[in-house]
């Protein structure tokens, strides 16, 4: 059997950087080298300075590339270094077409700072190909897409954008990072670039930051291969090497946090203070169908509304299990509040717009036992004033 017939569980663990070849050790090597003596003077080595190209980094883009699907991985200092890096393929008057309830650091890198080197924007509601499509310019040179979208799980016909995208030729970019390639490869459905918040899932322990890009395309390799070198933002050997460790038990984590979503998911459905849950599993989730078409999960994150502001503040300062922090996709079950968290960067009246209330939470499923899980948020709910709910679980 060679890699390429693997599971991609298989190949989590037995990748084309399995063992050293030097040593045979079953551990990427951590390379600390800033620069490389060159042996010959008309002819260099492969390696001459880190921010060009290190083995450790080079170790773990040539494996997320492989997971994803594509021919060129890239990683780079944070999630945020990732997109922004790809955002440079765009230039002065172009356009992009975005997810509306994106992740508030891709907001303000959008409204912000793209808007300031000419780069034109139109937010649109993607679950809405008719609303995709009016939204189309002259200019328009890329789609971006969260999907599910953060934190409100919309979801996004990947295939369907793509071809959009390929009409006009545009480029399709997609945030991997709720999924990650476990569960979803947008490459496959015809997107040019799939991104990544490697501090979330991939790595999965809370201890490090890390941005992550796969390509499938040679000519577009080069180019953001040339940006990456360019603007610099690549993500440190210590930091690449946590995220190679984490990605072998990518599999078991996310399957076991799905596993305790969903029945987090209905459980939190079922009850009596909570007004609405985003997650699609659900089969009341308007693009559940299609997540069941174009992913192989729900994934471990979900969100979920209560009838007020004050409520949630009773809730969250109860509740005892997860702990209440930015991010996601941890071993540790993560409780966030968008409103002040994830999308402080977004103005309220545009969170508000976009459905992304004071009201909302969104958790991130760990490893925890889930009957602990529903414990704790059932006397957590128990705490709120004139309310009583008992969970009567295992």
């Amino acid at each position: 059997m060679t890699n390429d017939t693997f599971t991609f569980e298989t190949k989590l663990l037995h990748n084309s950087h399995k063992i050293d070849p030097v040593t045979g050790a079953v551990s990427v090597p951590i390379q600390h080298a800033s620069t490389y003596h060159q042996f010959n003077i008309d002819s260099f080595g492969k390696y001459d300075y880190s921010r060009s190209l290190n083995p450790t980094r080079e170790a773990l883009e040539d494996v997320i590339a492989e997971l994803e699907g594509g021919i060129k991985g890239f990683a780079f200092s944070s999630g945020m270094a990732a997109i922004s890096t790809a955002f440079l393929l765009l230039s002065a008057g172009d356009h992009v077409v975005i997810t509306e309830d994106v992740y508030g650091g891709t907001f303000r890198m959008v409204t912000e700072v793209l808007t300031r080197f000419g780069i034109e924007h139109t937010f649109v509601d993607m679950t809405n190909l008719e609303e995709v499509k009016l939204a189309i310019q002259d200019n328009t040179k890329a789609f971006y897409i969260e999907t599910p979208s953060n934190p409100l799980l919309k979801v996004t016909d990947i295939q369907a954008i793509s071809q959009l995208a390929k009409e006009i030729g545009a480029l399709t970019y997609v945030d991997n990072t709720f999924l990650t390639p476990a569960l979803q490869k947008p490459l496959q459905f015809g997107a040019d670039i799939v991104l990544h918040s490697a501090t979330k899932f991939l790595s999965g322990h809370s201890d490090v930051v890390a941005g992550l890009a796969v390509v499938k395309d040679e000519k577009l390799a080069k180019k953001l291969g040339f940006l990456q070198n360019s603007f610099g933002a690549v993500l440190g050997v210590q930091d690449a090497w946590l995220v190679l460790r984490g990605l072998k038990t990518l599999h078991v984590r996310l399957e076991q946090s799905q596993k305790s979503a969903i029945e987090l998911a209905e459980f939190l459905q079922d009850h009596p203070l909570v007004q609405k849950v985003h997650y699609p599993h659900l089969a009341c989730h308007p693009q559940h169908q299609l997540q069941q078409k174009q992913a192989a999960g729900p994934g471990a994150v979900l969100s979920f509304e209560l009838k007020d502001e004050e409520l949630l503040r009773t809730f969250v300062s109860n509740v005892k299990i997860p702990v209440f922090a930015v991010s996601l996709g941890a071993v540790e079950s993560i409780l966030s509040y968008p409103a002040k968290m994830s999308h402080a960067a977004m103005p309220e009246e545009e969170r508000e717009k976009r459905g992304i209330r004071n009201s909302l939470l969104r958790f991130s499923v760990g490893l925890e036992n889930v009957e602990d899980l529903k414990k704790d948020f059932s006397q957590a709910f128990e705490k709120i004033k004139g309310h009583s709910f008992a969970y009567k679980g295992a």
